[in-house]
Formats: structure tokens, sequence, C-alpha cells
């Protein structure tokens, strides 16, 4: 069912909404506070439990910018796209229902973005806590050399930031022109990563700004970071950005190994983040990916660093026992090092590890 009143905006900011009524106050209240007024809100409910649909209907019948999609859970993949779906503004933000944004956010990347001819305008944003007192941390994702307007396949290190997909606006012709939306898979777990590589790997014009909008939100003890669940969500993410990219020759010849080197930092962060108890299993399927991108030729090590290599090989050769080799490999001294870089890379490696710390 959608509630909808539609006025013509520059900018159609989706919020997804999943139980999240202790924070969603705060977080339309940015909205509707901006000093941007040519914009729609399209607050897509995922079949909350809590006291969320109410307060959304409570908001919308105040402010006519207010568009309620109430549908059943789906993830928050579904809800991006019937998000995506429902806009008709000429740009789409995010703005997800437990963060919170300033006045000025919109109005400011709705104008850069109209002066550069941008496919996406991206800012920096406020790492955020409420307890014990409310406290904002700058966070600078974007920095000084690269603010400008340029495409991202002229500037690949964006590849390698933290997503932050809610810190920007995109044209939304562009999106529909390439076809570019989320993976609907369950819960919500990283599936911004593949919508965010098939923005950067698509845009012609990004313009990069490095004022600060977005609060993120850092205690919210219902968040996805802190869910042990969907333990194979990214491998999903980066079997959805290998297949975007495998129809897209000219753009793979320059990406296929910076999205390799992606897949090894989500895959060994993921490793870290997940229960114990699924560790090895999980270990074990990073291992067969990343081997069989070594041996197809995907993986380009010139990406990674050499004691990042050496991590990758350890992975590669044996999984078993990487749980193990990560809690030893910072044991001290040279000869430990240099052993360590000589049982998973050999001699190359360890001439690589010499010649890099200018030994």
């Amino acid at each position: 069912m959608t509630e909808s009143k539609t006025p013509k905006p520059g900018i159609s900011i989706l919020v997804p909404v999943y139980n999240v009524e202790k924070y969603l106050g705060q977080c339309l209240d940015s909205l509707c506070a901006q000093r941007m007024q040519e914009l729609e809100f399209i607050c897509i409910n995922d079949g909350s439990t809590d006291g969320s649909l109410a307060l959304l209907r409570e908001y919308a019948a105040r402010d006519a910018r207010i568009t309620i999609i109430d549908k059943e859970n789906s993830g928050y993949g579904a809800s991006m796209n019937r998000g995506l779906e429902a806009a008709s503004g000429e740009y789409v933000g995010i703005l997800e229902s437990d963060d919170f944004v300033d006045p000025e956010a919109f109005e400011v990347l709705y104008s850069a973005a109209k002066d550069n001819e941008a496919d996406v305008v991206k800012g920096n944003f406020f790492f955020h806590w409420s307890d014990p007192q409310p406290r904002d941390e700058f966070e600078a994702l974007i920095s000084k050399d690269m603010v400008g307007t340029f495409s991202p396949l002229e500037q690949l290190q964006i590849f390698f930031a933290k997503p932050t997909i809610w810190s920007a606006i995109y044209r939304r012709g562009f999106l529909e022109e390439n076809a570019i939306g989320f993976l609907e898979s369950p819960g919500a777990s990283y599936q911004d990563a593949s919508f965010n590589f098939k923005v950067w790997a698509c845009a012609k014009r990004v313009t990069f700004l490095e004022q600060a909008f977005f609060h993120y939100r850092q205690d919210n003890e219902a968040s996805s970071v802190n869910s042990p669940g969907k333990v194979y969500c990214v491998c999903d993410e980066y079997a959805e950005m290998q297949r975007f990219l495998d129809g897209r020759p000219k753009e793979k010849a320059l990406l296929q190994g910076v999205l390799v080197r992606m897949k090894y930092a989500s895959y060994m962060w993921n490793s870290e983040r997940i229960y114990e108890a699924y560790r090895a299993d999980f270990l074990q399927r990073a291992s067969s990916e990343l081997a069989a991108d070594l041996h197809s030729g995907r993986l380009d090590l010139g990406l990674f660093e050499f004691w990042t290599e050496s991590d990758l090989r350890a992975l590669i050769k044996s999984p078993q026992t990487f749980e193990h080799y990560l809690s030893r490999r910072n044991k001290p001294g040279k000869l430990n090092t240099f052993r360590r870089y000589f049982s998973t890379g050999g001699w190359p490696l360890v001439r690589r590890a010499l010649r890099e710390r200018g030994a």
C-alpha cells in the first residue's frame, strides 16, 4: 500500500524504515527542517513491528512532502528499489532512518549538482553518538586533494573508500540509464556495496565536497553493522559486482583488479565481525573465491601492499590455519616478520618487503 502526496521535487530522499521508532523522530525532524523546499521524502516502511509506521503517519499529516510506502518485510535492498521506483525528483538522496542531516544539506548538494552538471555529488559526514551525551566526530572521507569534479575512473582511490551511499545525491536519469539499483538479498547487510560500485563504475561527472552534513549514528543497538547473521551477503554483493562488470568490457579492463582488491578487504572485515562459529566456513569460501581470482588473472597483486599480499597468500594456502596465523602474525622481531613473508610468498615477497621498507 502506498500513501502519496506528490509535489514536483528537485530531490527525492529515500528513507528506509525498520523498527527504528527510537530515532525516527530526529531523522524526520531533520528532513522537515531542510532549507530547500523542493523535496519529497519517500519513507519505505519494511514491515516494522514497533511504532515506526504510526510515527511516519503522524509526520505525513503535518508535511505534504512525505510519502509513505508500507510493505511487508522483504529487506533493505527491496525497500530501496521500491523507493527508486517511486521517486520523481531530478536527483535521489538517501537518509537512513536512525541518522539525521543538517538543514542546509540538500540545498548545498543540489546547487553543486546543477552548477557542475554532476551525475553524483558527495560530501563528508560525522560519526554520531547519543550516549552518554551527544557527540559528533568529523570523518574526512573526501580529502582536500579530491575536492572537485571528475570521473571516478580517473581517481580509483574512491573505490576503496567506505561506501556511505547516504552522503550523496544521484541524478535519477543516470541511475536509470545504467540500470543501477540494489541487490534484493534478505535483511540489511552490505546492500550498499554493489550499488556504490556500480555508481563509481558508470559516473562520468562526480562532484566531491569537503563539507559534512550527515550524522551517521554509531550507538543503534539494532543496526545491521552489529548483526551476526547474513554471513554470506557480502559474497552475494561481490558476485553482483562481477556480473555487472562482466557486461561492461571497457570498465572491466580498468576495474577488474580493483574489484578483487575491494573484495579481499571486505571479506577480511567480515571475517572479524561474524560469529566465531561461522568463521571457518566463511574463510574457506573466501579462500576458494580469491584463489580462483588469482589463477584466472583477475587479481592484480600490484594493488596489494606486501604485508597484505602475505595475508592473502596465507588465506589461499590454508584457510583452516588462517585464524591461527592471524593471531601470531604480529609477533615482534624482524626475523619472525620475514619468516612469515617467506612462508607465504617465498623470496619474491621477502625482496619486495625489503624494497618497500627501504632496507
